[in-house]
């Protein structure tokens, strides 16, 4: 099949195949006669692989990890779980951090309407979430 239609089967842009191929995620095309790049039944598996293992959270550069390992005749498994437990950690790390950030976030909210508006230099609600008081506005200066 072509790039072309190679694409479509697995739902990503051709520019991203090319992509793949020139930093060795895809092994390169057979080419025909005109030029024209030809994929078979296993590009289309380690193409929709790759698609995958993007949509768990895994870097290209893990996958490329993974299918090293396994073009080299390892089964990647244990180092994938590995990845995927590194990976929940991160997420929940962040969920954290966002749960933290939105508590922050709905507390300034709530005191908006409190906010002084005289002597914001830019803006008095996000001066005021950095812990800056209001202060009056610099004054011009003309040059000497």
């Amino acid at each position: 099949m072509r790039i072309g239609e190679l694409a479509e089967r697995v739902g990503v842009n051709t520019k991203t195949i090319r992509y793949y191929e020139s930093i060795n995620l895809l092994p390169q095309a057979a080419r025909t006669a005109a030029g024209y790049r030809i994929y078979g039944p296993d590009d289309e598996a380690r193409l929709a692989f790759i698609k995958t293992a993007q949509q768990l959270g895994l870097t290209l550069d893990e996958v490329r990890d993974v299918l090293a390992l396994r073009d080299a005749g390892t089964t990647p498994c244990e180092h994938v779980r590995a990845v995927l437990r590194t990976r929940v950690r991160e997420i929940s790390r962040r969920i954290t951090e966002l749960r933290r950030k939105q508590k922050q976030l709905r507390a300034l909210e709530t005191r908006i309407d409190d906010i002084p508006e005289d002597g914001a230099t830019i803006c008095r609600i996000i001066e005021h979430a950095a812990g800056h008081r209001p202060c009056s506005r610099p004054s011009r200066r003309t040059r000497p």
